[in-house]
């Protein structure tokens, strides 16, 4: 079997409020609102974002994106308004730190993830 995206869900309980905060954190308007209660945004070719009015899943999702530069992703946070928690550091160099969507739903910048 071949996969040829990959699409990860934030579900949210108020779509409008979870869209406007996502765009902030995206920096840009969703790049698709392919149906009501849907936006999404194309972070890569084949990878997107999507947030998906769906209140009784909301506030459990763990996303994670992977930033070149750590420190510069989140200073442009803060200057949309959006602070991340304090910079933890993993192994083998990789550090990173979160957010918290209107939900509770957990998005991690992640730097040098393992290569």
């Amino acid at each position: 079997m071949a996969y040829t995206h990959v699409l990860a869900v934030a579900p949210v309980t108020d779509f409008g409020p979870a869209v406007a905060w996502y765009q902030r954190l995206m920096g840009r308007p969703a790049d698709a609102r392919p149906m009501p209660g849907l936006a999404d945004w194309h972070v890569s070719p084949y990878g997107w974002i999507q947030v998906f009015e769906a209140p009784e899943h909301a506030g459990a999702t763990l996303l994670n994106l992977v930033v070149d530069d750590l420190d510069k992703a989140l200073v442009e946070l803060a200057e949309r308004g959006l602070a991340a928690g304090p910079v933890e550091p993993g192994s083998h160099g990789v550090r990173f730190a979160a957010v918290h969507d209107p939900d509770g739903n957990r998005i991690t910048l992640v730097e040098n993830p393992v290569r």
